[in-house]
């Protein structure tokens, strides 16, 4: 575990609960990879860690007193926010989570919270029944909301003899996090990115619609990625119940319903972009009459006329520049390389992203994926079963180092 950033500064705040002890190995490990490490704890906290122990593997002055006497003239709670290049919450009681939510600052580390606006992390602990509590989890969507970076606790035998969700997340998973959030480089910062995600509801009449499984995360997971390192994203979204976890103000999101309405803001906002990925499941066909009234169920038979709609990639392809970046998405049931690499050369695309349903954990509506990276060149990339936000990671690493960007 290391660290790109020459000496960055850390804050931990430890609130009360057993998974205190936990904080203690995650100092020792975020000054052993090169961070220098201040702790801000509440009075409760100071039951289960000392501040002793805190200042001698910190070797830093523990900070847990809001009206403290201090050696030079400084308000403690904003001199300590400007001094930290990140911070986290370990353990994060559900008090302190509701505190946060809420803006309330009672206490040296509540206070230090609404003052901090830099990279934040909370790794909740508590019990199960508490978590799960929904005062506690629409808390914890409005930390998300306000891009609080959240470390799930994990499961397992807690504390107070129960088994469930509820235990701090292990140390060395937390530093890891930490770390590379502050290694992260904005490698596509200055690049325009249009990323297009979901389904599109092709009307039949005000009722009823064509539409597909499409969830859209893979999409909502690749806006999310590039905005983190950097880039300026469009996300043109299909209908999904999706939202976006951090409120980056680098994504501007626009919601559409149908292929023709996905066409027309895509075309809109291809010209300025560097890197397009289409990763939405635009329906292929579309009613050629839609019913101004709802169909009644009448005859044993309906039948309906479609006709085509618009194969946006393929027109992207054929006004595409030289300097602009072109991703496909390819879903295959069947002779999955050799269908995919035709919509690589038929539509111009730069890279295809090749998705097999014959794995059912891949595909539509599930929280993993298994791809296959393609390009025009001919290299081809297979990789493992992962969560969508992992499979987001490689392949926008994978474009980056494309266009030599790391």
């Amino acid at each position: 575990m290391s660290i790109k950033n020459h000496n960055p500064k850390i804050l931990i705040g430890i609130t009360g609960g057993i998974a205190a002890y936990k904080s203690l190995t995650l100092i020792r490990l975020l000054v052993k990879a090169g961070c220098e490490v201040k702790v801000v704890a509440t009075q409760n906290a100071l039951q289960f860690v000392t501040p002793l122990t805190v200042e001698t593997i910190s070797q830093n002055k523990l900070y847990c007193d809001t009206f403290a006497p201090t050696e030079k003239f400084d308000v403690g709670h904003v001199a300590l926010a400007e001094w930290a290049d990140c911070m986290i919450v370990a353990p994060c009681s559900a008090n302190m989570v509701g505190k946060l939510a809420h803006g309330i600052a009672d206490d040296a580390l509540s206070t230090l919270l609404l003052a901090f606006n830099k990279i934040l992390f909370v790794a909740p602990a508590m019990n199960t029944n508490m978590y799960e509590h929904p005062a506690v989890q629409d808390n914890l969507r409005i930390l998300k909301q306000r891009g609080v970076r959240l470390i799930e606790p994990a499961s397992g035998f807690l504390a107070c003899g129960t088994q469930g969700k509820g235990r701090m997340e292990e140390p060395e998973i937390i530093a890891g996090k930490v770390l590379d959030a502050l290694n992260a480089s904005p490698i596509f910062s200055g690049r325009k990115v249009l990323v297009t995600a979901g389904p599109t509801y092709e009307p039949i009449d005000p009722v009823r619609f064509i539409g597909n499984h499409s969830s859209g995360l893979m999409g909502f997971q690749l806006a999310e990625q590039f905005a983190a390192l950097g880039a300026e994203v469009t996300l043109i979204t299909g209908p999904t119940q999706l939202q976006l976890q951090l409120q980056y103000r680098n994504i501007n999101r626009i919601d559409i319903v149908t292929a023709r309405e996905m066409c027309d803001s895509v075309f809109e906002h291809f010209p300025n972009s560097d890197i397009t990925v289409m990763a939405a499941a635009v329906a292929d066909y579309t009613p050629a009459t839609v019913a101004d009234k709802k169909i009644k169920k009448t005859e044993s038979q309906l039948s309906l006329e479609l006709q085509k709609t618009t194969d946006i990639l393929a027109e992207l392809g054929k006004v595409k520049t030289d300097t602009q970046y072109l991703v496909g998405f390819a879903l295959e049931t069947d002779h999955e390389i050799e269908n995919a690499k035709k919509k690589l050369q038929n539509k111009r695309l730069d890279l295809i992203v090749l998705n097999s349903l014959k794995n059912p954990k891949a595909g539509f509506k599930t929280p993993t994926n298994q791809i296959v990276l393609i390009t025009r060149e001919g290299k081809m990339v297979e990789g493992e079963l992962k969560g969508k936000e992992e499979v987001a990671k490689d392949i926008i690493h994978f474009v980056a180092r494309e266009l030599n960007l790391e």
